[in-house]
């Protein structure tokens, strides 16, 4: 699966979850926060599964670098999840 962020398309970090939540089929329970982020790509999302994040300078400034870094790092922890469970299909996350 591939999940496109148009980042120029998002205006704030709850549009972020609300795309992520809607492409990567997270259900009507999801918290819309970074732990609950973190449970669903660490035990939820089928893989393989490519997460490219365009125009993701536009979302660090509307998010600030502080919200947008700490989105980042819970996708890459994944990613890294999956990189030392030894998993042939993973997560994998190109910001663009």
């Amino acid at each position: 699966m591939r999940v496109v962020i148009e980042g120029a398309q998002i205006r704030d970090v709850a549009g972020l979850h609300r795309v992520l939540a809607q492409e990567l089929d997270f259900g009507p329970y999801y918290g819309a926060n970074l732990s609950a982020l973190w449970d669903r790509l660490s035990t939820d999302v089928e893989r393989p599964v490519d997460i490219v994040w365009q125009d993701a300078d536009v979302s660090r400034d509307r998010f600030g670098p502080e919200a947008f870094d700490a989105i980042v790092a819970v996708i890459r922890r994944a990613e890294e999840w999956d990189v030392a469970r030894g998993h042939v299909d993973r997560l994998t996350l190109v910001v663009e």
